[in-house]
């Protein structure tokens, strides 16, 4: 059995791209149960460690209790999503705007004043701002979804790699473009896959993301109706297989990340606890996905929200590795 805590940083990369590999292999195969599987079983494991990493990282913010505001406005996305339904569809998309510009405001701004000013500025933007329908599409849809799983999990990696600078680092990043693109290139054999009853329920929250990357990638297909275009043509089996490899490695590549991150290394009470709300939250989809998908909501979209800062950090240390930008 691979113990990753024991790995070389290079061994992770190899190990990384196994991972890769195995997961594209599965999600050729199966992709709508890949998805629902690692969504409700490596997903809130993820959820968990990541958080009380970045906890211990203080989120990489300037300020100790950033991470509140950032709590605050995740419940309120929560709020508008399950409890006071929102009353526009920019109403959830400006919170998740505003909470990645204020994650940029707590990355690089120290100063309480300005901090102040650039918080009501960026406020007033987004709430003066003209957008149309791609505002929801981009900010509201792809930006928590396969935006961070996919190109955010590219970033940490890359800015990984070019601190290290090893062959092995810059062959998984190659790796995980080509792998992704494979599955649009790619014609993947008559597997007679048909998607179930229970699959196609547990799946409907998430359904407008294949929707859009369908629009997205421009594929083409002679159905008309939208549910069929989802789970019965072959343009909706390559989004859904794209999505399921992205969630599945995305999950997979932070787990084999634990020698170089070190998120395991925490108190025997918090290792406790977060086994112990892993199985309640794996028990809950178990039950019910959809009471699962409901219940872990909040857990999901905190890990969003509270990753933002290291995001933002990612982005700035490749273009400083780069370009040679100063600190």
């Amino acid at each position: 059995m691979i113990k990753f805590s024991e790995l070389s940083p290079n061994q992770i990369n190899y190990a990384n791209i196994g991972l890769m590999v195995i997961s594209a292999i599965l999600a050729f195969i199966l992709p709508f149960e890949l998805f629902l599987f690692s969504y409700a079983v490596l997903g809130p494991l993820h959820y968990l460690t990541e958080i009380g990493w970045l906890h211990k990282k203080n989120y990489y913010t300037k300020g100790k209790y950033d991470f509140i505001a950032l709590g605050i406005l995740c419940f309120l996305v929560f709020y508008f999503s399950f409890i006071q339904p929102a009353k526009s569809n920019t109403q959830i998309p400006n919170i998740i705007l505003y909470a990645a510009l204020i994650s940029l405001i707590f990355v690089f701004i120290k100063d309480t004043l300005y901090r102040l000013v650039l918080a009501v500025l960026a406020f007033v933007g987004i709430a003066l701002a003209q957008v149309g329908d791609n505002y929801f599409i981009w900010i509201g849809v792809f930006l928590p979804t396969i935006i961070h799983v996919f190109i955010f999990t590219w970033a940490f990696m890359f800015y990984g790699v070019l601190k290290n600078k090893s062959f092995s680092g810059y062959l998984s990043v190659v790796a995980l473009i080509v792998i992704a693109l494979s599955f649009f290139i790619i014609k993947a054999p008559g597997l007679q896959y048909q998607v179930s009853a229970y699959v196609t329920k547990s799946y409907d929250l998430f359904y407008l993301l294949n929707k859009f990357l369908i629009n997205l990638f421009g594929l083409q297909t002679t159905e008309t109706n939208t549910d069929a275009i989802v789970y019965q043509t072959n343009a909706g089996f390559i989004v859904m297989r794209f999505i399921a490899f992205s969630y599945t490695y995305h999950y997979l590549n932070w787990f084999s990340k634990t020698s170089v991150i070190q998120w395991h290394k925490v108190s025997k009470r918090s290792l406790f606890i977060t086994i112990l709300l892993w199985i309640i939250s794996v028990a809950l989809y178990l039950v019910d996905y959809s009471v699962g998908l409901k219940a872990l909501y909040f857990l999901s979209f905190l890990h969003v929200f509270l990753e933002f800062p290291l995001n933002i950090t990612s982005f700035y240390g490749i273009a400083q590795s780069i370009f040679s930008i100063k600190k």
